[in-house]
């Protein structure tokens, strides 16, 4: 072999060397690291704000057993209606409040009414003190007026349209609806606790109590900071309307002042904080807590001698907005809490007026036993405890112990006279709607939602 050929050989050797041995090392080279960024955390869900009831709101509550009266005792009660803040719902209805007695008052209208029949129980109103909402929670405190003048309360709502009727069409469905409401008392739910307590007021004297249902309106002397709350609910809907028919809305309110029969004037201005948002079928919102309704009084009667009761009627006109500007609505009273010691009625129109329970039976019938006691016939002393229906318990005792017909007779004149004066010859009762009444106003809808001063 040449020498030339030598060197060829070695230097292709050479070369193949080299390249296996960087094939080697590109067979063992490590991947670099990914340099691309790492991909960003998600966020984390902001917590649920908490809601602020601001000063003044009203809350109504309701007793859902009997209590105690006494001062110190603790008592429970369901909120009546439910709460709402910047048009959300933040504490549903029947949600409960704890609270106590903190005093009693006299009731010096509910004495002199019961002496007159024999009763000497000191009747009292009770002063509450509301001061924790039970909340999902826990128990929220609050800071609340105290509330007073608890009564029973009772809803009312219009019949719908009804028939004309002549003058004694109309007393004799009266009539048989007094029967049937004195029917009732016997034979409705609770009929064994109505029947301990009508036994009780024939007693000189009984324990008082708070009863079930009374209600109470008390206001928040300070704003409460509610925590968050997981009530889903989605906005209340207006129920359908037939097909061609104007679409009607309930707005719920609350009377600003006092409004009464005695007093009101047609043309006086009515005016009732709306209290729940308003949305339309579309679930647009249409009236916004917070606006007022703006009316006026329609008709108004004082009551009168003779048991003529009052008359009161009142329409709204027009929506006040949050935003300063007014809108013009047909409103019409549809519903309204009442205290049920009025016994007041609401007609297809929306006139408020009290029952007439006017009943000629009652003084006839007390006015005949009372004349058995001066009939000779039959035995004395069954004459005289038939007649002596006057002073309860106390008369009726007098009257079978005393061996006097005179005496007898003139408790059971009393009682008849007693009667015929509540029935026919004293002043007849006014309609009364304290501030804060809660009442429920059928509107007839806005063309478009308004929520801002733009859609002026």
């Amino acid at each position: 072999m040449t020498f030339s050929a030598v060197r060829r050989t070695g230097l292709v050797l050479v070369t193949a060397a080299i390249w296996c041995q960087f094939w080697s090392h590109a067979q063992t080279l490590q991947h670099r690291p990914d340099q691309r960024p790492a991909s960003a955390t998600p966020p984390r869900p902001a917590a649920p704000a908490s809601q602020e009831l601001p000063e003044g709101t009203s809350l109504q509550v309701e007793t859902s057993r009997h209590f105690p009266m006494r001062a110190g005792e603790t008592i429970e009660a369901r909120l009546l209606h439910p709460l709402f803040a910047d048009g959300k719902l933040v504490v549903p209805e029947n949600t409960m409040l704890r609270g106590t007695v903190m005093a009693l008052e006299p009731d010096a209208k509910a004495r002199w009414h019961a002496r007159l029949r024999g009763d000497f129980t000191p009747f009292h109103t009770v002063e509450v003190h509301f001061d924790d909402l039970m909340l999902p929670t826990g128990p929220e405190k609050i800071e609340a007026a105290t509330a007073t003048g608890g009564a029973l309360v009772v809803h009312l709502t219009t019949p719908g349209a009804s028939p004309r009727q002549s003058f004694f069409a109309k007393e004799w469905a009266q009539a048989k609806d007094n029967l049937h409401s004195r029917i009732a008392y016997f034979t409705a739910p609770g009929k064994g606790d109505r029947a301990l307590q009508f036994l009780y007021h024939q007693l000189p004297y009984h324990p008082e109590r708070i009863e079930a249902h009374t209600a109470w309106s008390f206001e928040l002397t300070s704003p409460l900071e509610l925590p968050p709350q997981a009530f889903a609910v989605d906005p209340p809907v207006q129920p359908s309307t037939a097909a061609g028919r104007p679409e009607v809305w309930s707005v719920h309110a609350q009377l600003t002042r006092d409004l009464t029969s005695a007093t009101a004037r047609p043309g006086d201005s009515v005016q009732a904080l709306v209290v729940e948002p308003v949305y339309d079928q579309d679930k647009e919102l249409v009236v916004p807590q917070g606006a007022t309704l703006v009316g006026k009084v329609t008709a108004a009667n004082a009551a009168r001698s003779f048991g003529r009761n009052g008359k009161l009627r009142f329409t709204f006109q027009q929506v006040r907005f949050p935003e300063g500007f007014n809108r013009p609505v047909e409103g019409a009273l549809a519903g309204a809490a009442t205290e049920k010691t009025q016994n007041l009625s609401l007609d297809a129109e929306g006139t408020i007026s009290p029952k007439n329970q006017s009943s000629v039976l009652a003084p006839l019938l007390l006015t005949i036993l009372a004349g058995r006691a001066l009939d000779e016939d039959g035995n004395l002393t069954v004459n005289n405890g038939v007649a002596s229906n006057g002073f309860g318990l106390v008369g009726r005792i007098v009257g079978l112990t005393a061996s006097n017909r005179n005496l007898a007779a003139g408790l059971g004149y009393y009682a008849a006279s007693l009667s015929l004066y509540e029935n026919f010859l004293r002043s007849g009762r006014d309609v009364v709607f304290p501030r804060d009444t809660r009442i429920e106003i059928e509107t007839t809808p806005l063309r478009a939602p308004v929520l801002s001063p733009a859609g002026r």
